[in-house]
């Protein structure tokens, strides 16, 4: 397979149905590559080129099967290569047999893609997740949002798909990996937008993904699979260091030899059990910080100029070093996107961010981190950086007035250290609703000093991005997990046959890698057991 890189057209020239004719053109154009001699052609990947503010482009890289790939060769273009399509298609080698069927812990990402795997290899997986399926934990969360009635099923964080699902499903990865493909096309497969295949900033949408996850669960199941929802994991049997069973909502027995464990950085009452069952882990740096909210059109002009109109709603990416030895940068950028109440506690007030498939929303909003390491945690204590987000959030919660609003705080106030009286031209998107604060009472100094430094240096970047009325809400603390729970290199923990994965157990930070993961110790399962 021939692969062409670097295919740029003017963004204002294309559409849907004129896309896949102009590369046909261009390809004709410039590399005199005919419709004739393509037997078959295939979008790799899609971007967006707004370096020159003059002209913004559309960059594309397509795959061609040719009926003389040598002869295209043999003119040694500098943006062809020849690839090779590495499917994934893992094989069972192991010859040890199961007792009992595999438990997955937690239907977030991890879950749902080691589910999926095991279902497709004939394992019938027995499937334990805390949450509700993902209508009735959108009940939950919607009454929530109008009254403020917080329970541990209004939570975004546990539920069918994990947070995730309410994060909008971004599928940015930093990881090359050839599993990332298998994800992808299961996705499409089961309901979501076929350009993830190939965007190079894919994204779902909240309202989408809670279908195509629903269509997941269900093949799961018609192959054999179990997927049970409010069954948390309280306990675990273990016998001279090797897994027996595990114990759910402090009543039933599932004996099983293998448990794949994905259960999401904010299963804090489990981390707490593994802890006291003898797992073997480790602190892990992360990072917290705020929401900030500025108009999309601000970041759509800043981005993309007068191409904006032809152009999805702009995103962005940015960070900053600090003359004190942090880096501030932000994370889950959502255009068009909402502030959500992310806590997992009563008691706390933790924030995140979620678009729609159509990113219409008259806000951008992203978090605004600063990383935090151990020696911050003021603890050896394996769980300290739990404990350490833990404080934050409950202040945040206190200083809001302790019934789930939002700490607010205009970003031109913060800078100059005092509370907001009333919201300027930035409308506040989180709900139930909002107090005003100075947020520089709720962190540590050390993160708002570098939040103010940060602010200043995007500002240069992002003309208007440290904006007076842009609004700021708090906090932002679940960015990863606090802990690592120490695996082997077979996947496996210091207690056999346990194998931790995604970004709960600290092996992830994202859908996509938390996916992979979940893949990835899946292989590594396969390898040493049949069923």
């Amino acid at each position: 397979m021939i692969r062409l890189t670097e295919l740029k057209i003017p963004v204002q020239q294309v559409n849907d149905q004129t896309e896949l004719s102009m590369i046909s053109a261009l390809l004709k154009d410039k590399y005199n590559i005919r419709d004739a001699d393509i037997i078959e052609m295939s979008l790799y990947k899609k971007a967006i080129d707004a370096r020159k503010k003059e002209q913004v482009f559309y960059v594309y890289s397509v795959d061609l099967i040719v009926k003389d790939e040598q002869k295209l060769v043999n003119r040694r273009y500098p943006n062809l290569s020849v690839v090779t399509d590495e499917h994934f298609d893992p094989m069972i080698t192991g010859d040890i047999r199961l007792k009992h069927r595999p438990v997955v812990i937690g239907f977030g990402p991890s879950g749902i893609f080691a589910s999926l795997l095991l279902a497709r290899l004939g394992y019938k997986p027995i499937v334990l997740e805390r949450g509700l399926d993902v209508d009735t934990r959108s009940k939950y969360v919607d009454d929530f949002w109008k009254t403020g009635n917080y329970s541990e099923s209004a939570t975004i964080l546990f539920g069918e798909g994990g947070a995730g699902t309410f994060s909008d499903g971004k599928l940015t990865t930093l990881i090359n990996d050839f599993r990332c493909k298998y994800v992808l096309q299961a996705l499409v497969n089961h309901g979501a937008q076929k350009e993830i295949l190939y965007l190079n900033k894919p994204h779902v949408g909240t309202d989408v993904l809670k279908g195509v996850i629903k269509n997941i669960r269900q093949e799961i199941i018609a192959l054999g699979g179990e997927v049970r929802f409010s069954n948390k994991v309280t306990d675990f049997i273990i016998k001279d260091g090797v897994l027996k069973g595990v114990i759910v909502n402090d009543q039933e027995k599932i004996d099983t030899d293998i448990c794949l464990m994905g259960i999401g950085h904010s299963a804090r009452e489990t981390f707490e059990k593994l802890y006291a069952s003898g797992f073997e882990i480790k602190q892990k740096a992360f990072s917290v910080g705020l929401r900030v909210e500025h108009p999309q059109s601000l970041i759509n002009e800043s981005q993309f100029k007068k191409f904006a109109k032809y152009l999805r709603p702009a995103e962005y990416k940015l960070n900053y070093h600090s003359p004190n030895g942090r880096g501030a940068y932000t994370f889950c950028m959502c255009p068009g996107g909402y502030v959500m109440c992310a806590t997992s506690e009563d008691g706390g007030v933790v924030t995140n961010g979620m678009s729609e498939s159509k990113r219409d929303g008259d806000n951008a909003n992203s978090a605004v981190l600063v990383n935090v390491m151990p020696e911050d945690f003021g603890s050896d204590h394996p769980l300290a950086g739990m404990y350490y987000q833990r404080e934050i959030e409950q202040k945040a919660y206190q200083i809001g007035g302790k019934n789930y609003h939002a700490p607010l705080q205009l970003l031109g106030d913060f800078l100059q250290n005092k509370v907001s009286t009333n919201i300027g031209s930035v409308k506040p998107t989180y709900l139930p609703g909002y107090k005003f604060v100075n947020l520089a009472d709720i962190l540590p100094d050390y993160v708002t000093e570098t939040l103010r430094e940060a602010f200043h240096d995007f500002d240069k970047r992002i003309r208007g991005f440290a904006m007076h009325d842009a609004i700021l809400t708090g906090v932002e603390t679940r960015s990863s997990s606090p802990i690592r729970i120490v695996r082997n290199d077979e996947g496996v923990s210091n207690i056999k046959g346990l194998y931790p994965m995604g970004e709960g157990a600290g092996y992830a930070g994202g859908i996509m890698s938390s996916a992979v993961d979940g893949l990835k110790q899946v292989e590594k399962l396969i390898q040493i057991y049949k069923m």
